[in-house]
């Protein structure tokens, strides 16, 4: 089941615990997936666009990769 809720910078900002202008600045420097939604000059996400997007960040802990012992 697909979730189509719409979150601006508040809801993704208390999703990855972080203040809605860390969000911000992760977009401004190109690490937020783009927009699925722009209504009035401001940027909405599917819930489930962010939460691939966190699953897929190098410091998430469920990534496969980041499951894998670092070589010493």
């Amino acid at each position: 089941m697909t979730d189509r809720r719409l979150w601006s910078y508040k809801e993704i900002a208390a999703h990855i615990k972080v203040q809605p202008d860390t969000v911000r600045s992760y977009r401004k420097h190109g690490l937020l997936p783009p927009p699925d939604h722009v209504e009035a000059g401001k940027p909405y996400w599917y819930a489930d666009t962010v939460r691939a997007w966190v699953a897929s960040r190098p410091d998430h802990p469920l990534r496969p990769d980041a499951l894998t012992p670092t070589a010493r």
